[in-house]
């Protein structure tokens, strides 16, 4: 028999706890209680990401540990990775997009897709890293940056400053506010023959948006 039937291994950004293959489960249940027992003290009140190697657990076992987890400590499972290599690099990406979602943060960066009904409002200039769904909005009273698709609608410069951009990898939106100009998107949008980068900015009362090109930036009042 095993004499390390359960080991928990942690980085600063999660846990993996390492299972014997070969015990009954009810005795193996027991010895994670009691790990998790002794090594309450170390994780306090942590939020942390939870990996299960070295045997197939059911979803039924791992809420169970799941919750054996949460009577034995006061260690916070914010998400389960599976089927992954287990670097903290992993880990950090997948805590950081929970953290977000739990927290709805906002701020200078956002990493995430934005679904229907969600608003992401900032005070300063914002970088998105991911989709802007149909339905999903934009607010910012600075610039606005999207490393994805922009299908929902943005709202640049919301605090009246006319020199706002907007910036997409695939500029499709719903609506585009700048300031106090707002252009909506045709009722039939115009066949994709290839996605690029365009910038969307205000000039002489209209909104215009053009491929992002060295003339254009140079041309336009950023």
């Amino acid at each position: 028999m095993n004499n390390n039937p359960v080991i928990i291994k942690g980085n600063k950004y999660g846990i993996i706890v390492v299972l014997d293959s070969d015990m009954e489960y009810e005795s193996l249940r027991e010895k994670i209680a009691e790990k998790f027992r002794e090594s309450a003290k170390f994780f306090d009140k942590a939020q942390m990401a939870l990996s299960f190697e070295g045997r197939k657990l059911t979803t039924e076992q791992q809420r169970d540990i799941l919750n054996i987890i949460a009577e034995e400590t006061k260690l916070h499972v914010v998400c389960v990775i599976e089927d992954d290599p287990q670097t903290e690099e992993k880990f950090k990406k997948a805590l950081d997009e929970k953290l977000m979602e739990l927290s709805n943060t906002t701020g200078q960066f956002y990493k995430g897709n934005l679904r229907s009904g969600q608003v992401l409002e900032s005070e300063t200039s914002i970088i998105v890293i991911g989709d802007i769904n149909p339905g999903a909005r934009i607010v910012s009273k600075g610039n606005i940056i999207v490393l994805g698709s922009l299908k929902g609608s943005v709202f640049a410069g919301a605090a009246g400053n006319t020199n706002s951009f907007v910036v997409a990898l695939d500029l499709n939106p719903v609506q585009i506010r700048i300031a106090d100009t707002i252009a909506r998107s045709p009722d039939k949008p115009e066949k994709i023959s290839g996605k690029e980068t365009k910038i969307a900015f205000l000039e002489d009362g209209n909104i215009y948006i053009e491929p992002l090109s060295k003339e254009v930036i140079n041309d336009i009042n950023l």
